[in-house]
């Protein structure tokens, strides 16, 4: 299940923090937690699963960088399917507050409440529970520590790169103590952390002081072979001449010059596109056809099609 949002549910403030999840679901070394993943249909190398492993088994957040459409994002939505846990979910933008990201009090129900008291007479003490988590609406950072019928959700911090600087700031006490301290009602702390992904695209840099808290995995575009199972999985339908000869041209695609790479994501979109249209090989017409599946930028798009296209095809055609 994937929340965003949420309405608060009445329960006491927690009062304590285990150092991590969990454990009795969570696999047992590297290996179970590699096929965790392939569990999910996400392949993953063993160094990547040996961080997830780590970052299960020591409470720690993992922060995954890597060019868009490599699989960041997945690998959040994996863990939390494999394991049964909750998935919530934090897209990042320019200008993200507090009020979208952690909680805001809900002044409408605040304003309803005074009125009330007036009309009863009853206005001497209405101001020491108008902060009260009555009146506390919960974002998606604050409804990841709270208790989870099925155990610590997996948060999902992604595109923290969109975001501003001030923003990783108050993830700071976040990411170490996994509460959130709210001045007018006091900190609220997760009685178990939950399990924290954060992604960047790199757009800019991340500061030292979040990186810290984390643990950290580059995450690259997969080896040929990689990207053939990849495909594989996710485009079942689609012959195994045509994979390989479709992954082949996006491995030659990029090594070139363009503005935006093909990830992972676009072979997938690509496999797809090609099933639908009943494609049995690769031909330059096909290519300049259905590029728009996997260049997102007109320059890109107008420099690889025509003889660009037919030569990247033609050689790959030679090596096989």
């Amino acid at each position: 299940m994937v929340i965003l949002l949420s309405s608060w549910r009445d329960a006491r403030l927690p009062l304590r923090v285990v150092d991590a999840p969990n454990k009795k679901d969570l696999p047992g070394d590297v290996s179970e937690t590699r096929a965790l993943l392939t569990g999910g249909d996400y392949i993953a190398g063993r160094n990547l699963a040996t961080v997830v492993y780590l970052a299960l088994h020591m409470g720690r957040p993992i922060l995954l960088e890597g060019e868009a459409g490599v699989g960041k994002t997945e690998i959040a939505k994996v863990l939390a399917a494999t394991l049964g846990r909750d998935l919530i979910r934090l897209q990042c933008f320019e200008g993200l507050d507090l009020a979208s990201a952690a909680y805001e009090w809900n002044f409408p129900r605040q304003m309803v409440a005074i009125r009330i008291a007036e009309a009863e007479g009853a206005t001497g003490d209405i101001g020491k529970g108008l902060y009260s988590r009555e009146f506390l609406t919960e974002r998606p950072l604050l409804s990841a520590l709270e208790q989870h019928a099925n155990g610590p959700p997996v948060l999902l911090i992604d595109e923290i790169d969109r975001a501003d600087e001030p923003f990783e700031a108050f993830l700071l006490e976040l990411l170490s103590d996994f509460q959130i301290s709210i001045p007018e009602l006091g900190t609220i702390k997760a009685e178990e952390p939950p399990i924290v992904v954060i992604t960047s695209n790199r757009t800019r840099e991340v500061h030292d002081a979040l990186r810290r808290r984390c643990l950290y995995h580059w995450v690259d575009y997969p080896s040929q072979e990689t990207e053939a199972r990849i495909v594989a999985l996710k485009a079942p339908d689609i012959a195994d001449d045509l994979r390989d000869q479709l992954v082949a041209f996006i491995h030659k695609l990029r090594e070139q010059d363009l503005f935006k790479r093909p990830g992972v994501a676009e072979a997938i979109d690509w496999a797809n596109a090609l099933t639908q249209l009943d494609v049995v090989t690769l031909t330059p017409e096909i290519l300049n056809d259905t590029l728009g599946s996997l260049l997102k930028y007109q320059d890109d798009i107008a420099k690889v099609q025509g003889s660009e296209a037919a030569r990247l095809l033609a050689e790959i055609q030679a090596a096989a």
